[in-house]
């Protein structure tokens, strides 16, 4: 096995737990094939463990924190860990991730659970490589597995190399899977939808509003396949607006709302920012306007770009609002920490003369575990605010 050494002074962020040793790190990065299992020493030449290894990538070793071989066995332990975790905070394993990459010490690999279905995403060499692996490991552990899909449409592969994919590994994959989430029924095209189907990350945010919506008007922006809107739909709303850009997203909320008898939406086709100029236009006000946008800050180079579409987004919603009406903002861009976001919208409120009181704060879902030592593991934002003024 290959040894690479770190630079003097260079280890107190592995020390500290962190998984990635960096390129300019290294003494020395031999061209060596990607995806290889090396061990890491710092310059006293104390082991970190084995790690994959990617020569073209500036993530250039992903630690793994063993020094066992890297085999069936391997995945077959971690994958245990990660579901023992899950398993003693009873979390409903019909649905949720049950891999989350370096917060369950498996850099570079997503698993999600569907049912009897799983979707996979590998974002680095070594995992990529050793998909197959993945594979025996999840039918070794789940018996009754009907379908496993590689989703692996993700850009950050690009970084690594690796060409964008997504072909089912095992079994088969139904057009859809029946599941619950939050006590809603569900229908989710795994194979259609974007990440691996669904945002698993959002569910107890979700499931919060609920406790708000009864006998208000909403619009669920960027809503996918519905999953806030259906929530406030159980939750008691008077009406609900979903917008999307997406027909294909849309058709499936429709879905989603039909199979739970919940009658009172509509579904309308159109950019969001367009959407709500139009109606802040037209003076139709909303109780609650959810913003859940994709994530607009990818890279460091497109925080300010970022920003400033965070500022327009929450500035037309805020303009939209009812009085004592609530403003559910959430962001999923790493790049954008909580308090910049935080204060993007206390910043337009200002401007607007418009009073927050925050009633919630929320984050992401706890089968998205964060790890500590890597605040990369933490990314998602939600507040929900009453506004007034």
């Amino acid at each position: 096995m290959d040894i690479l050494k770190l630079k003097k002074n260079h280890d107190s962020r592995i020390r500290g737990g962190h998984l990635w040793v960096f390129s300019n790190e290294l003494i020395e990065v031999p061209q060596l094939e990607p995806g290889s299992v090396v061990e890491v020493y710092n310059y006293q030449n104390e082991s970190f463990g084995y790690g994959f290894y990617n020569p073209n990538s500036l993530i250039a070793v992903r630690l793994l924190k063993t020094k066992n071989d890297i085999d069936v066995s391997f995945f077959i332990e971690r994958i245990n860990q990660a579901l023992r975790y899950r398993n003693n905070l009873n979390l409903d394993l019909r649905l949720l991730r049950l891999v989350f990459g370096e917060s369950d010490f498996l850099p570079g690999l997503i698993i999600d659970k569907y049912e009897e279905y799983f979707a996979v995403q590998t974002s680095s060499f070594g995992m990529d490589i050793n998909k197959s692996l993945i594979v025996e490991a999840l039918l070794k552990i789940f018996p009754e597995t009907k379908g496993i899909i590689e989703k692996n449409n993700n850009s950050a592969r690009e970084n690594e190399g690796l060409a964008l994919n997504q072909s089912v590994l095992f079994g088969q994959i139904p057009d859809v899977i029946q599941t619950v989430e939050n006590s809603i029924k569900l229908s989710i095209a795994i194979d259609q939808g974007q990440k691996t189907g669904y945002f698993l990350d959002q569910k107890l945010n979700r499931l919060y509003l609920q406790n708000i919506s009864r006998g208000l008007k909403v619009l669920d922006c960027f809503c996918n396949l519905g999953g806030f809107g259906l929530n406030c739909a159980r939750g008691g709303a008077k009406k609900i607006t979903c917008i999307d850009s997406s027909a294909s997203a849309l058709e499936n909320a429709k879905k989603n709302f039909s199979i739970n008898n919940f009658n009172n939406a509509e579904f309308v086709e159109e950019d969001v920012f367009k959407f709500l100029s139009d109606e802040l236009n037209d003076g139709r006000l909303k109780d609650i306007i959810i913003l859940d946008p994709p994530a607009f800050a990818k890279n460091k180079k497109s925080i300010h770009s970022a920003k400033s579409g965070y500022a327009k987004l929450n500035r037309l919603a805020l303009k939209l609002l009812t009085n004592s009406g609530f403003l559910v903002s959430s962001s999923c861009s790493w790049h954008i920490d909580e308090d910049t976001f935080f204060k993007i919208i206390v910043k337009e409120a200002e401007k607007l003369n418009k009073q927050l009181r925050i009633v919630f704060t929320g984050k992401q879902s706890p089968d998205h575990p964060i790890l500590v030592s890597m605040p990369e593991t933490k990314y998602l934002k939600f507040f929900v605010f009453e506004v007034t003024g």
